[in-house]
């Protein structure tokens, strides 16, 4: 199982969670983006729409009038709990770390300086756990992905 913090400093969600989506999509795998605000999922409906005017990445907010959830590569919802589309990733959108995240095989745990305790606490009580890796991401000067210390 492995947990990827990425630490947002030079922008939102929406800069980053196309990117992530885009990439598991064009592997094969299916993703659950979670956040408890259904506004943060609508925006970030919106971003998947857009963000890449020549390609369509297909997703849908969970639940949705007309949806066929289970057949969304990516499907956006408040509950992490047993995905319709079932997806083994899921991304944390909201900053507010989820204990359910652990059944998954990767989590991606987006957060900004709003969060970053809820965020250091995830990151201690995670070290402890057998048979999880860890990853720190945060933005360099020009916005770009870095691993760090």
């Amino acid at each position: 199982m492995r947990v990827d913090f990425y630490h947002l400093t030079r922008s939102g969600p929406d800069g980053i969670v196309p990117v992530l989506a885009d990439k598991l999509v064009a592997n094969g795998d299916r993703l659950l983006i979670v956040a408890e605000d259904t506004l943060i999922l609508e925006g970030l409906d919106n971003q998947l729409w857009t963000a890449k005017p020549e390609s369509f990445l297909p997703h849908a907010l969970a639940g949705g009038e007309g949806n066929d959830d289970a057949g969304e590569p990516v499907l956006l919802a408040t509950d992490p709990a047993n995905p319709a589309n079932g997806a083994r990733a899921v991304l944390i959108a909201d900053g507010q770390w989820r204990d359910e995240a652990l059944a998954y095989d990767r989590t991606f745990y987006l957060f900004d300086a709003a969060t970053i305790d809820a965020a250091r606490t995830a990151w201690k009580a995670l070290g402890q756990k057998d048979g999880l890796e860890r990853h720190y991401w945060k933005q360099d000067e020009r916005g770009r992905w870095t691993e760090g210390p």
